[in-house]
């Protein structure tokens, strides 16, 4: 059953909130047991590879959050724009245009799929294989 007290939009904002924060337990209450996420049609990965991803982000880039969000519910989920990004440990900024397309049953998102240039989010990448 739907969790009426909060719209899809509202599970996005808290999502992102969540991720941004590094604040697993929030997320795992927002994602269902059989979350996956797929970036750029890569292969997916599930919620606890996520919030392992998640904090190694955080460890790179002390300052990540979102910004510049527009999100619209959609019927079985929500479609998201946002910037994602903030200064790395290394000085540099990370500034990344994503659009996330996910899926909410039940109140909790099952699937997101995100796609953003792979380009700009070299530097990240680039950190995340030192660190």
């Amino acid at each position: 059953m739907r969790d009426m007290g909060m719209d899809n939009a509202a599970i996005a904002s808290a999502l992102f909130a969540a991720l941004a924060a590094d604040d697993a337990a929030t997320v795992r209450r927002l994602c269902a047991a059989d979350f996956t996420l797929v970036q750029n049609g890569g292969a997916p990965i599930g919620l606890e590879q996520l919030l392992r991803f998640n904090a190694a982000v955080h460890r790179v880039a002390p300052g990540f959050g979102y910004s510049e969000a527009f999100c619209s519910s959609t019927t079985s989920g929500f479609v998201e724009e946002h910037v994602a990004g903030g200064t790395m440990a290394d000085g540099n900024v990370l500034r990344l245009t994503l659009c996330v397309v996910a899926d909410v049953t039940g109140g909790r998102v099952t699937q997101v799929r995100e796609y953003f240039d792979s380009a700009a989010a070299a530097p990240l990448v680039t950190a995340l294989s030192k660190g």
